[in-house]
């Protein structure tokens, strides 16, 4: 006699705003990725004259978030596994805001505070996000994966063209108008309340059982961009049983070499997005750019990334293989990197080959955490390995490149190290972009 599933059925009326407001939900997950961050450095030289910072310490800084993603991203699978998933995502929205709030308020201390709190709330979102996407949309990894990617860049964008303006008019300066940011994220908190209350656990999933593996490319007859997976279709699994494989699954995959290809790749590509983002307006004005023209600069190589990012999502789900497509926004990194050492005066088009690789690099980065795993478990255990160790790569980057350009007095080698990291990049997608999952 078959197994009987004792979970309540749900009707197709009570999935579909489940469904909707997942979606929602995760476009505004997106839209609290990198708007925080990337507002910084355009007020960078006025936070440092107010608050007193040295130029190592305003490095230091920037490059906080990022050791924060190091630090907190193996540990977020597990939270997860403990609290379900939506309430872990809202919960980390409701960090978020509050970093960003102590970060603007005046205070010794409160800005260090702030980042630290900022940047352990996104280490979260970064690493849970894919695993939300892989669970609820495993046939749709990377149509969903470019949307809300996209969704970042667009607010990423923004936030490094506006925030420059607002402080100009605003009567507290730079704290209003990187605090103003952090109602981007009550606005999220607002959509995932239900399950932190725990209301939504009546008529929605957390950490579901374990099921079949869902296909990796997109079908005739895959559910549409809105629509989220039926976990009642698993079979019952006892609690103990499931418990314990999803412990199994959260585990790192260290001893992959394919996670360590994806890992790299990851790495790679941070360093070079976070280094430029923290260095290209410097680049550009020590060539002859005025302030105002560099943050401008600044703005289009942002707006040049959400091109990348809507191309990236909607080649993934046409290719067997992502080797190519990742060896396209390499190459575009190459050439904007070269421009900028032989041809400097056309520094505007340079950023936007460079960004053009870091906005579709990222979509495709994350977007393999899906595409080389079998479920949503180790989706998400292969994003927190991939986040932590890239991450860290990504932090150093812009410090060593401006301990590299004090050292030689020029940006000739930081900018040739630079293409070497973008041509490794190159080298690792072409590993990692082949068509395989762990333990396959």
């Amino acid at each position: 006699m078959p197994a009987v599933d004792p979970r309540p059925e749900r009707s197709v009326s009570a999935r579909a705003p489940r469904a909707g407001l997942l979606l929602v939900g995760v476009l505004l997950l997106g839209a609290n990725l990198r708007a925080g961050i990337t507002a910084v450095g355009p007020v960078l030289p006025q936070i440092e004259h107010e608050v007193g910072l040295s130029a190592s310490q305003a490095s230091l800084l920037v490059s906080l978030p990022l050791v924060a993603f190091a630090v907190i991203s193996p540990f977020a699978p597990r939270l997860a596994e403990a609290f379900r998933l939506e309430r872990v995502l809202g919960l980390a929205l409701v960090v978020l805001a509050a970093g960003i709030v102590v970060r603007s308020v005046p205070g010794p201390g409160l800005i260090w505070v702030g980042t630290g709190l900022l940047g352990a709330a996104i280490a979260v979102l970064n690493v849970l996000i894919p695993s939300l996407i892989k669970r609820d949309w495993p046939h749709r990894i990377g149509p969903m994966t470019g949307v809300y990617q996209a969704v970042t860049a667009l607010t990423a964008a923004l936030a490094s063209g506006v925030v420059v303006p607002i402080a100009d008019v605003a009567p507290s300066g730079w704290r209003f108008a990187l605090g103003i940011w952090a109602a981007v994220a009550i606005i999220g908190v607002a959509v995932f309340l239900p399950w932190i209350l725990g209301v939504a656990s009546r008529v929605g999933s957390g950490t579901a059982a374990p099921r079949a593996a869902a296909p990796d490319a997109t079908g005739p007859g895959s559910p549409t961009l809105g629509s989220g997976a039926d976990d009642d279709a698993a079979p019952a699994v006892p609690p103990a049983v499931t418990a314990s494989v999803a412990r199994s699954r959260a585990r790192l995959p260290l001893g992959s070499a394919l996670a360590w290809q994806v890992t790299v790749y990851m790495g790679l590509q941070s360093t070079v997005y976070y280094t430029m983002v923290t260095w290209l307006p410097t680049i550009q004005i020590s060539d002859g750019a005025t302030p105002v023209q560099a943050g401008w600069y600044h703005f289009a190589f942002q707006a040049c990334g959400l091109v990348g990012t809507l191309f990236a999502g909607f080649m993934i789900p046409r290719l067997r293989e992502q080797s190519g497509l990742g060896a396209v926004f390499a190459a575009s990194a190459v050439i904007g990197l070269l421009g900028l050492l032989f041809v400097p005066s056309l520094s505007l088009l340079w950023a936007l080959f460079i960004g053009f690789c870091t906005g579709g690099a990222i979509v495709l980065a994350v977007a393999l955490f899906g595409l080389r795993t079998t479920d949503y478990h180790r989706a998400a255990a292969l994003s927190s390995m991939a986040q932590s160790v890239g991450y860290l790569f990504a932090a150093l980057g812009p410090v060593m490149i401006g301990l590299l350009k004090d050292a030689s007095g020029s940006w000739t080698a930081p900018l040739l190290v630079m293409v070497g990291v973008a041509v490794a990049q190159g080298v690792f997608i072409a590993l990692a972009g082949r068509r395989r999952t762990l333990g396959a």
